[in-house]
């Protein structure tokens, strides 16, 4: 089994990104599993064309997109994704789409297929927050979200994906406001890979783990 898992280089102004960075700490494989990285530009569109082409070079047999959400306290695993682009902020190619489709004439929306309650009891049963999550925003997440599945709906039928908010890492928080919530890089990427190990070991999803709206 192989799975191409990606993360966001930074943006916003902050010089890193936690998602890529805890990306790059994962190991070569879990649970069996082959893993291949891959950074995508936090840019509207052009982070699902190079999401494509690595797709199309290690022809994996899962995806699992990795950004950041600034704000959230724990690993959120997304269950859905939405056809609209509203950003709050520009991309870092300057683009600030208002109310358009992320796809023009793509369904409303997305459901992952991934098991993601098996995937945050994982995490949680190695004592690291998570929860499912309701809302992948609009921002550049929601895009590449939005885009893998609908080319897994199109085209890689086979195929499994996902996406997963993660939170800032603690040296981002250091001049922000007292309080605001932060995960160091490190237990990210340990978060990840317990996920990892919950879409290897399971095909189907297990119940009764609950989230909450975001």
């Amino acid at each position: 089994m192989k799975i191409l898992v990606t993360g966001f280089d930074p943006f916003g102004g902050d010089k890193i990104n936690p998602a890529y960075e805890a990306v790059k700490l994962l190991p070569a494989q879990i649970a069996g599993a082959e893993i291949v990285k891959e950074e995508l530009p936090t840019v509207y569109g052009k982070c699902g064309d190079v999401l494509e082409k690595a797709i199309q070079k290690h022809n994996p047999d899962a995806v699992l997109c990795v950004g950041q959400a600034g704000g959230r306290s724990v690993i959120s695993i997304e269950k859905i994704a939405i056809n609209l682009s509203e950003a709050r902020i520009p991309d870092n190619d300057k683009q600030q789409p208002s109310g358009v489709p992320t796809v023009e004439g793509g369904p409303a929306a997305y459901f992952t297929n991934l098991p993601i309650k098996a995937m945050i009891k994982n995490v949680r049963d190695h004592d690291i927050p998570s929860s499912v999550s309701y809302s992948a925003g609009t921002f550049v997440c929601n895009d590449i979200m939005y885009r893998l599945l609908h080319m897994i709906e199109l085209k890689y039928p086979a195929m499994r994906g996902g996406f997963i908010h993660v939170p800032f890492d603690t040296a981002q928080v250091l001049n922000k406001p007292a309080g605001t919530p932060s995960m160091p890089y490190a237990t990210i990427s340990k978060g990840l890979e317990y996920a990892i190990e919950a879409i290897v070991k399971n095909k189907e999803d297990i119940q009764g783990v609950g989230g909450e709206i975001h």
